[in-house]
């Protein structure tokens, strides 16, 4: 009879429904978002830096102006010449050199001074006991004015590409030798 026994009618939480988000879904939702999106501004610059020389694409060697067709002579001339490059993330300017001559038809000739042996440096005619070839001072390698090895190295120097455009001789990349193969 009384109302003291009668607990009160208490209208029980409803849990939400799909169509409501519950107070701490919308800051879990919201804080992770945000979170992620931090995350992506620091990750994504260090991982587009780690892969940028992959994304770069590797363009055919260049050829680079040389010398003029009017200085190059039937013996070998030692020409030195610039090349920019780019390791990786490091860019450079290096100092070749190439031997540079012309055969009797007037085709022009570079040959690359590197050694097949050890990888020294070859000069022409600085060996007196063997004199118009080149030769190497580390180890006696020999070569003939083509590039053909003679003794110790068991390749021919290798050779760039050559152009001729405008009175210039141009280079491009160092290619194995095929004029020694001719050389009986």
């Amino acid at each position: 009879m009384s109302s003291y026994n009668e607990e009160p009618e208490v209208n029980p939480p409803k849990p939400p429904s799909r169509k409501e988000m519950s107070r701490r879904q919308f800051l879990t939702y919201t804080l992770g978002g945000a979170t992620a999106f931090m995350g992506a501004g620091v990750i994504l610059p260090m991982a587009r830096f780690a892969v940028d020389p992959i994304l770069h694409k590797r363009g055919e060697g260049d050829f680079i102006k040389v010398a003029e067709v009017s200085q190059i002579t039937d013996v070998p001339q030692e020409f030195n010449f610039e090349l920019k490059q780019q390791d990786g993330w490091y860019a450079s300017t290096a100092t070749l050199t190439a031997w540079i001559r012309k055969d009797g038809n007037g085709n022009i000739y570079a040959l690359s001074p590197i050694c097949k042996h050890l990888g020294c440096t070859v000069g022409w005619n600085n060996d007196k006991a063997y004199p118009d070839e080149y030769h190497c001072p580390c180890h006696g390698a020999r070569y003939t004015k083509l590039g053909k090895q003679l003794a110790v190295a068991a390749k021919p120097l290798d050779q760039y590409k050559t152009k001729i455009d405008g009175g210039w001789v141009y280079l491009g990349d160092i290619v194995p030798n095929t004029e020694a193969n001719k050389e009986a």
